[in-house]
């Protein structure tokens, strides 16, 4: 449509590429901009309008310095610059909706879909029975069947399971031994493709024992990834194409993978969270959620909102051709709100019930997290040097800085304690931003980086971070 006024900017171009675009953006031949979140510092300084698509997309949020979200640096440059910023998404973030709802941002909503279809037929399996029926396989029988009559009719289906490798552990059936990575606080993932054991944090991988080095037992094996799914796929369909879709067949570019699965009709394609969001096959009618559980539990406030939008993705992608779309949801809590509303599409319900769960639990929107890090080699120097800065900071907010609305609520060591040899840990904080409140954060860093007992440990600052160490 635009031809030449066309920039593009990511990382997959090289640091040539990439200064090119940048000097063709600068002088005014590149007017529309497309590109990944760094695209969001573009050198222009006549914007006129800014879209961020997926707006609840994680992505969004750096997770290395400069700790950034894409998000506020676009509502930032829309205010300087006078530009329209667009935010678009089917399931928005809570916050974004919030300030919808509350008249910060208009609120535009579309209320059929793209192609006037109707919305895929949705089915909710109840693992527990499958189990009680003796099947303990990765499939259900409803979704073993449903692939068959879609194999019959000569179309696609699409299967989801956001855990990549054949097993999530290995466990010795008598000691209990697991093996664990050597430099992180993580149990290593067994990968039947090469026969290790890898950790997914920092890439450390070791052969598979065929006895536990504790006890000489054998080893069994637990949890379900990609890898495993794979295999029992082509056990239950031997004549049928499937292609896997994760990061250890995606190391060079998951383009060909989507290609081959887009031209060469291939039946089956399974895969992570990449094959959940933004793919427009017509002749995908199934969709198969494996594992919709994993998603829901962690200790991250934001759970039930990504497993939310991630399962209401995924389902959107059956049906977008002429014939009508299904999908199978599995579960062993199918009682739970969040997957049931995720199988109606029905946003504004999650919405009115999670803004309330958020206001109980004084979350964002209704506060801000400020998350200070703590990284070194050294866990006893980590962890003083979280307990003492907790200590200043409590101490400061409490006299000079006592009118700032703050919840301190501690240090404690990070959900995984250690990768790749650095030990970490946070101190966490409920806050309202403010130019007083940066103020402080500025003076106590500046103050603790003089203290030499912790010049060994990296301290951070993330605002709202994406996930709470």
């Amino acid at each position: 449509y635009f031809g030449d006024a066309v920039a593009v900017l990511h990382s997959s171009l090289s640091d040539g590429e990439r200064y090119d675009q940048w000097k063709r953006i600068r002088k005014g031949e590149g007017r529309v901009i497309i590109g990944t979140r760094s695209a969001v510092f573009a050198p222009r300084e006549d914007l006129g309008l800014i879209i961020l698509d997926e707006e609840q997309e994680r992505s969004y949020q750096s997770e290395n310095a400069p700790r950034y979200d894409a998000r506020e640096v676009a509502l930032w440059r829309g205010n300087k610059e006078g530009a329209l910023v667009l935010f678009g998404s089917a399931t928005p973030s809570i916050e974004t909706m919030y300030r919808a709802k509350s008249g910060l941002h208009q609120l535009y909503t579309l209320r059929s879909r793209y192609n006037g279809r109707p919305l895929p037929k949705v089915d909710i399996v109840d693992m527990r029975q499958e189990l009680k029926m003796g099947n303990d396989l990765c499939l259900s029988d409803e979704l073993r069947m449903a692939i068959a009559d879609n194999l019959e009719m000569d179309k696609q289906s699409i299967l989801l399971l956001n855990r990549r490798g054949n097993s999530r552990a290995l466990v010795c059936v008598d000691c209990r031994e697991t093996p664990e990575c050597p430099r992180c606080a993580v149990r290593l993932t067994y990968h039947s493709a090469n026969g290790r054991l890898m950790c997914h944090y920092c890439g450390f991988s070791q052969p598979v024992h065929s006895e536990c080095p504790e006890c000489g037992t054998t080893f069994r094996q637990v949890g379900t990834g990609t890898q495993k799914v794979e295999e029992e796929l082509h056990q239950l369909f031997p004549e049928v194409g499937i292609l896997r879709m994760d990061a250890d067949t995606t190391a060079g570019g998951h383009e060909k993978i989507l290609n081959q699965f887009e031209k060469e009709k291939v039946p089956i394609l399974l895969g992570t969270q990449m094959v959940a969001k933004g793919l427009n096959f017509p002749n995908v009618t199934l969709v198969g959620v494996l594992s919709a559980d994993q998603m829901l539990y962690s200790d991250d406030y934001r759970s039930y909102e990504r497993a939310f939008s991630l399962l209401t993705q995924v389902v959107g992608r059956s049906g977008r051709g002429d014939l009508e779309g299904s999908a199978i949801i599995q579960t062993f809590t199918p009682d739970n709100p969040t997957i049931l509303l995720s199988a109606k599409q029905d946003y504004d319900s999650f919405y009115k019930n999670e803004i309330l769960l958020r206001k109980a639990m004084l979350y964002p929107p209704f506060s801000d997290i400020c998350m200070v890090g703590f990284v070194g080699e050294n866990e006893q120097k980590t962890e003083n040097s979280a307990q003492e800065f907790t200590k200043i900071l409590i101490e400061k907010a409490g006299s000079e800085y006592s009118h700032i609305p703050l919840r301190v609520l501690g240090y404690s060591s990070a959900s995984i304690n250690r990768i790749n040899n650095k030990y970490r840990y946070k101190c966490v904080m409920k806050f309202r931003n403010s130019a007083d409140f940066r103020k402080m954060l500025s003076e106590l860093l500046i103050d603790f980086s003089k203290d030499k007992r912790f010049n060994s440990v990296t301290t951070y600052v993330d605002i709202n971070p994406d996930t709470i160490l």
